[in-house]
Parts: C-alpha cells; structure tokens; sequence
C-alpha cells in the first residue's frame, strides 16, 4: 500500500523539479476545478517548477490547457500527443504520435466500435468531450450518466480490446485507442523534445500525482509518485501504486501535495 505522503523524505522533496499530474478527480473535485487546486498550481508554476498536465482529455481541451493555464506543456488523450504553448514566439507547438492519415483511419474503425459498445452496455454513453477529440474513443460510465456497475465497465475494456484496441479506465471514462503507447510514452518523448530531460536518468526528480487505474503506468515509473487519497478507491484494480498518498481527496489532496513541494524548497 502507498505510504503517506507525510513520509515523502524532505531532502528527497527538495531535488524535485516537476510535478506532472492527472486531471480528473487529481486536480479536480467532483468535475469541478477549485480555487485551492488552481491557485497551488499556480504557486508551484511560479516558484519554478516544471507542470505538465498528463490527461486522458482531449484535444480541444488541451489546446486551451497549454495556452491558458500556468503549465509548460500537456500531455492528452493518454499519451495521443503533447501540445507545448511558445509564448515568445506566440504559437501552439502540436506533436501527435501518429500522423494525419492514420488518426483519420483509427477514427473511422472507432466510430464502428462506438456503436458496438453503446448497442451491447446499456447505460454506457459517449462522453461528451468526444467531438473534440483526435485519435480516441471515451465512453462515459459516470460523468454524465448514471455510475455503471464494475461488471459493466469490465465488458467495454473487453470489447475495446477484442477489437485489438488498447483500453484504459479513468475515474469517469473508459478511453479506447489504436496504437501502442500510453501516458508514460508520449512523456518521456515530450521531456526529451520540449525540455532536453531524459527521464530514465531523472525520474527521482519529478513527482507524478494521480488518481485512478489509467495512471498506472506512471506510477510504476516514477519512484516518488503520489496518489490522491481517492485513488485507494481503486484498490485492486491498479496494476501498480503510487509511494505515497495524500491525507485528502481530489483537488483538496493535490493541493496538500503541492504545499509539501513548496514546504520542502523553502518556498510556501
């Protein structure tokens, strides 16, 4: 089990240099995004760390993230690409995993599995963020319609997966795509890209935070990740944890995590 976040050594906390982090019921709270939890990612962004939000939202939404919000770059649609705001040069900087061609040809094989998986789960919805999306599929058992059975989300990973697709389980969607990679793989191309970081050698130096089984990748990657207290939620059903987590939930928790980053610098 992760250890609390309280035992996070402080000399540890002091090396490090960035926070990436979950969206969804990680910064959030309940689908809301709170004061607390905007304003301790600002605090965090401004004391110098690097912030990269590493989310299964999609495109559309990343597009505002990376120009609007205090954060170096974004990672969306579980690991589809990174987008990267160059604020001198006035200009969103777009790197997709797979080119033009083959997105608009894994559309098409989704929008025929779509209508496999909302004919055979009853309840199950497109999420709603869906048009704006550019190479995956996101089913909804809980943002905008009644919470699915365990049972229920288990039968649309498998029909994602009986059609060769890869699929992955958020706190609100099950998100479908094809193609291999996943959140950890378009991150550590982005450091590479954006940043000049090879994160095999410095993964001690950044903290990921998330909340749910989408986010076990990342967990099992970086030695120094941290889970909201709500991922224990999915006790069981994560394929690996994080080493610590928060006292507090959601954007309430990400909040407590940042203080402890700032605690540690000496910059709260």
């Amino acid at each position: 089990m992760p250890r609390p976040l309280a035992t996070f050594p402080a000399g540890r906390r002091a090396l490090v240099r960035g926070l990436l982090f979950d969206i969804d019921e990680t910064l959030t709270t309940e689908g809301r995004l709170t004061a607390a939890a905007y304003g301790a990612l600002e605090c965090l962004h401004q004391a110098g760390f690097l912030t990269v939000p590493v989310t299964g939202r999609p495109a559309g939404w990343c597009d505002h993230i990376a120009r609007m919000w205090p954060v170096d770059a974004v990672v969306g649609e579980n690991g589809a690409f990174y987008f990267r705001y160059d604020r001198d040069g006035g200009r969103l900087i777009k790197r997709f995993m797979a080119d033009e061609a083959e997105r608009a040809a894994n559309r098409r094989r989704l929008a025929d599995l779509q209508e496999e998986i909302l004919a055979a789960v009853p309840g199950a919805g497109l999420a709603s963020d869906q048009p704006y999306r550019e190479a995956d599929l996101a089913i909804d058992f809980r943002e905008d319609v009644a919470p699915l059975s365990r049972t229920e989300i288990d039968r649309i990973v498998a029909l994602f997966e009986a059609a060769g697709a890869t699929a992955k389980v958020s706190s609100i969607h099950v998100n479908g795509w094809f193609g291999r990679y996943d959140k950890l793989a378009m991150t550590r191309v982005m450091f590479a890209e954006c940043f000049g970081v090879d994160l095999e050698a410095e993964r001690e130096a950044f903290v990921f935070a998330g909340d749910s089984p989408n986010d076990a990748p990342m967990f099992a990657y970086f030695p120094n990740a941290v889970g909201v207290a709500n991922v224990l939620d999915f006790a069981g059903r994560l394929a690996a944890l994080p080493a610590y987590v928060t006292e507090a939930r959601s954007g309430a928790g990400f909040a407590e995590l940042v203080g402890s980053l700032l605690a540690a610098r000496g910059a709260d």
